[in-house]
């Protein structure tokens, strides 16, 4: 009875623990709250406070289209949609983890504008008004991505399709590359990703205070126990293996959260055309912030070269 009981206790500790890690790292219950005026802390994004918020309020004025769609596994995705003219290009933009489409794609989606692409800027299931209280690191919203390219090409035949994505969103296009894409998906652009759910999963943990860094294996875990889904279901580095689909990768050299290595092992794993630009002080997802001309011309290059930019600047 002792060993019983003393068995129950353990079991019931490692479920709490487990209980505590998934709600930390991959909980977000509805309603999502999300306030895209609210930016991160630290000296470099103090630093660009104020254009990031002029961005911002200048996206949240533009009119836009509502739209959503059904997801594999039967959660309503939302989605805005910005029209610039018929039968340009189509940009679909996936944020960051716990991010916000206004906020993390402020300046991205200024250029896409400008360079006469429409955009489609999606709420990432477990954010914004998406369903779902989950956040899967990619493995299952690389299926999302999926789902989004197959209504862009659904909704507009023949239209040259890019997809790109921020930290979070960066890994979910990556690891949506060797999935059947629309052949109108024309390439990808993936702004500080990081390699695999595991890998970063594991680096946060590496950089918690020495007590808690056992909590990786609770957190591994506490994915298929309360969010359904193996950290080891999908990683970037696979699938940037197994697609030639072409790939920009951009980095922040200062990037305090996704190491800039990643998509430097990211780069050397790619089987297809793939091109890397670092930027130096740039911290994480802050390239387009810290030098915006030369974001600008890379990006703009990269979608020339692969047919998916629009008339404004082809």
């Amino acid at each position: 009875m002792v060993w019983l009981i003393l068995f129950l206790a353990a079991a019931l500790l490692i479920l709490g623990i487990c209980w505590g890690a998934y709600r930390f790292a991959f909980c977000n219950p509805l309603p999502h709250i999300s306030d895209p005026y609210t930016l991160p802390r630290g000296e470099a994004y103090e630093r660009h406070r104020d254009r990031s918020l002029a961005l911002i309020r200048q996206m949240d004025a533009l009119p836009f289209e509502p739209v959503s769609i059904l997801s594999e596994d039967g959660l309503r995705l939302y989605g805005r949609y910005y029209h610039i003219r018929d039968g340009a290009p189509v940009q679909i933009q996936m944020h960051g983890y716990r991010g916000d489409a206004l906020r993390d794609f402020c300046g991205g989606n200024k250029l896409a504008r400008e360079a006469g692409l429409n955009t489609l800027v999606v709420d990432q299931r477990a954010h914004g008004k998406s369903e779902g209280s989950s956040i899967c690191f990619g493995v299952k919203e690389r299926f999302d991505c999926l789902k989004w390219a197959e209504y862009a090409a659904g909704r507009w035949p023949g239209v040259p399709i890019s997809l790109a994505g921020i930290s979070m969103g960066a890994a979910t296009v990556l690891m949506a590359s060797d999935l059947p894409l629309p052949d109108t998906v024309r390439c990808l652009i993936a702004d500080c990703p990081y390699t695999s759910p595991r890998a970063i999963i594991r680096k946060v943990c590496w950089g918690l205070p020495r007590v808690f860094r056992i909590l990786y294996p609770f957190a591994a875990l506490s994915a298929g126990l309360f969010g359904r889904f193996d950290l080891d279901g999908a990683s970037a580095l696979g699938a940037v293996s197994n697609t030639r689909l072409p790939i920009l990768l951009i980095h922040g050299e200062a990037d305090g959260f996704v190491p800039c290595g990643m998509s430097v092992e990211l780069h050397g794993a790619c089987a297809g055309p793939v091109r890397l630009a670092l930027f130096p002080g740039a911290d994480h997802g802050m390239s387009y912030m810290e030098d915006e001309p030369r974001y600008r011309r890379l990006v703009l290059d990269f979608l020339r070269e692969n047919g998916a930019l629009g008339e404004k600047e082809a």
